[in-house]
């Protein structure tokens, strides 16, 4: 990712740490899940890992804050 000077302060590096710890408990979570994990925005932690399976389909609400997702790895396919 390039980042020029002007946007590499600290806001910018506590937004990226908080968007990589979501990212990485998404992923933790995915393989016991057979659901998908959603990394969405938030007002007070900068981003959350959510499990569809603890909503259902999503709300809308919801799907609008969406960043990333990681694919649930549990399978009852064998």
């Amino acid at each position: 990712m390039y980042v020029s000077d002007s946007t590499a302060d600290d806001e910018y590096q506590a937004d990226q740490a908080a968007f990589v710890a979501a990212l990485d408990q998404a992923h933790a979570r995915s393989y016991h899940s057979y659901f998908t994990q959603y990394v969405l925005t938030d007002g007070e932690a900068g981003y959350i890992a959510v499990d569809e399976g603890d909503y259902g389909a999503l709300p809308k609400a919801l799907l609008d804050r969406v960043i990333d997702t990681v694919a649930g790895r549990l399978s009852d396919e064998f």
